[in-house]
């Protein structure tokens, strides 16, 4: 039923993002910086540096938004792949190959509704920590760098923000249209992932199937779910780089801005090199993963039918 699908959806979100939000602040912060002043050189390093100078929950910038908004992101992603490949099959019969990358796409382009705009929050919340650190590191240079101590500069102090002041502040200057800056970088990534992992999940998923009538056990859906997302991830990492670019509204010292879609690769071709559009493709690859390993084994287990089950009984 549809409100288990959406139950479903919802818990895997949750406990998704809660095991793997810090990975994924490491890749925010990866993807962002640009040659010249780099803070981080590996997902390990950015992540001792933040939990040095921001603390154990530096971690979690930002997992607030994720949490609220990774139940119904996920919930549309799933439900919606559910319904299109109900109504692209014939007569109950296998899916083609093509049919369920269409079932994908669709779901893909549901998801943006909820996926951009907080993604647009997000990044602006895990980044700032990236950018506070950047200016400190400045003005520290500053100072030994300064022949006398009058001429010396004051060391940065991050002011911190949170989602509620940027959305309001985007809502007032922008109005509906600013929480959906980058919406086509977010559609460039989110329509070929989903295009790529849908099939291929539900293909690897069927190899442990003994009977097509019989859901495969746990850890296949687990597995499968794994391979599929982080596969899927990194062959649209390139659209990840650009669609954090663009969506980040703060700039580091002597950074780009772009003004679109076309600009942002070719500045980042010119300036860093195709290899830049790898940055943060494992630490994409180890969030996907087990993110989408666990809503598979949650959404075919069925934790929400079992809770649906169960509420009759306990008003009886």
């Amino acid at each position: 039923s549809l409100p288990a699908k959406l139950i479903n959806g919802g818990i895997a979100g949750l406990i998704g993002v809660t095991c793997v939000f810090p990975i994924d602040l490491a890749k925010t912060r990866l993807q962002n910086q640009q040659n010249g002043q780099r803070m981080y050189t590996s997902m390990s390093d950015c992540l001792i540096k933040t939990i040095r100078s921001e603390g154990y929950f530096g971690m979690y910038r930002g997992a607030a938004v994720n949490l609220t908004l990774v139940t119904p992101e996920k919930a549309i992603k799933l439900a919606a792949n559910d319904f299109f490949r109900h109504h692209l099959s014939k007569d109950g019969k296998k899916l083609t190959l093509l049919r369920e990358m269409l079932a994908g796409c669709g779901a893909g382009t549901c998801q943006v509704i909820v996926t951009t705009p907080m993604e647009m929050l997000k990044i602006q919340l895990q980044d700032a920590g990236r950018i506070a650190a950047q200016k400190k590191l400045m003005a520290a240079q500053a100072q030994l760098s300064s022949s006398s101590a009058a001429g010396a500069a004051e060391p940065a102090v991050e002011t911190r923000t949170t989602a509620t002041q940027i959305t309001r502040e985007l809502l007032r200057s922008k109005g509906i249209a600013g929480l959906y800056k980058g919406l086509g970088a977010t559609l460039l990534r989110d329509v070929p992932f989903s295009i790529v992992y849908f099939p291929l999940f539900a293909n690897l998923n069927k190899l442990g199937q003994k009977d097509p009538n019989v859901k495969a056990p746990f850890y296949v859906s687990f597995l499968s779910g794994c391979v599929a997302g982080s596969t899927a991830a990194v062959a649209v990492n390139p659209c990840d780089v650009i669609k954090t670019r663009l969506q980040s509204l703060q700039r580091g010292v002597n950074e780009d801005t772009y003004s679109g879609i076309l600009d942002c690769t070719k500045k980042i071709l010119k300036k860093e090199g195709p290899m830049a559009f790898l940055k943060g493709a494992y630490c994409r690859a180890l969030v996907i993963a087990p993110l989408f390993g666990i809503a598979q084994v949650v959404y075919f287990i069925g934790i929400a039918e079992f809770l649906l089950d169960m509420l009759p009984k306990h008003r009886a």
